[in-house]
């Protein structure tokens, strides 16, 4: 029994490992990791800490400037994973994260919020965090409804923007931008010889059709309490019973 359970939970690692192989996965894998490159070009610190494997390896992080990056992932996904846990329980001390990345990794959690959650909890105060998501009403996001299995293999729900935005004000973050891309069908193969990752970012005349896919990036604020000083009131003295006048 044990071991079909393991079996089933193998299965789609396997064929997301596989699709992140294939040109159309690879390809945008290479696309986001030059869109990172760009948003992570004013995040500075000690450490960025991305939740959940997302590629074969580190290709997110290429673009870091913080002095040091980890990759937590769940066992058995990812070869290149510095830590190896449940991203709704993270073994890092709270407050101590500079920047966050949570790249697709809420749309295949059982419980997308409790990783939001956990991602506050570790993320110092002023620290950034990036959310990658597709759009539920394009054209990969109605794929990866219609798919049995997911799309890509796995996921199990497509989180609108507007969705991850209403969780991060909640949490009080302030979303500092917001980027659309993804601009090529989810039944399209990878790059074209000599094409350019840009082409998947960019709209161009052979893909007028909207965006497949958002990314976020908010900062956590720290909303500290100003002390109000009390008003001393002066009491009027009293003279044999009398108050005294006062000179105003």
């Amino acid at each position: 029994m044990a071991s079909s359970h393991n079996s089933q939970f193998q299965e789609p690692r396997a064929a997301r490992l596989s699709w992140w192989a294939s040109p159309l996965g690879a390809a945008l894998i290479a696309a986001e990791s030059q869109l990172l490159g760009e948003a992570l070009d004013d995040v500075f610190g000690w450490e960025l800490l991305q939740i959940g494997a997302w590629g074969a390896g580190r290709e997110l992080l290429s673009g870091a400037r913080t002095r040091h990056q980890s990759i937590l992932a769940a066992p058995g996904l990812s070869s290149s994973a510095d830590i190896r846990a449940r991203p709704t329980q993270l073994p890092i001390v709270s407050d101590s994260i500079d920047a966050v990345l949570l790249p697709h990794i809420l749309e295949f959690a059982t419980d997308p919020y409790a990783i939001v959650r956990e991602a506050d909890r570790v993320l110092v105060g002023e620290g950034r965090l990036l959310v990658l998501g597709f759009r539920p009403w394009s054209l990969w996001g109605v794929r990866a409804r219609w798919s049995r299995s997911g799309f890509p293999p796995g996921m199990r729900r497509v989180l609108s923007e507007r969705r991850v935005r209403e969780w991060l004000v909640l949490l009080g973050y302030e979303v500092v931008s917001a980027q659309h891309y993804l601009f090529r069908g989810p039944w399209s193969g990878g790059l074209a010889a000599g094409e350019g990752t840009g082409r998947m970012l960019r709209r161009g005349l052979t893909y007028p059709l909207p965006a497949n896919a958002y990314l976020l990036k908010a900062r956590k604020r720290i909303y500290t309490l100003t002390p109000i000083r009390p008003r001393f009131r002066e009491r009027p003295a009293v003279l044999g019973g009398l108050i005294k006048p006062s000179p105003h």
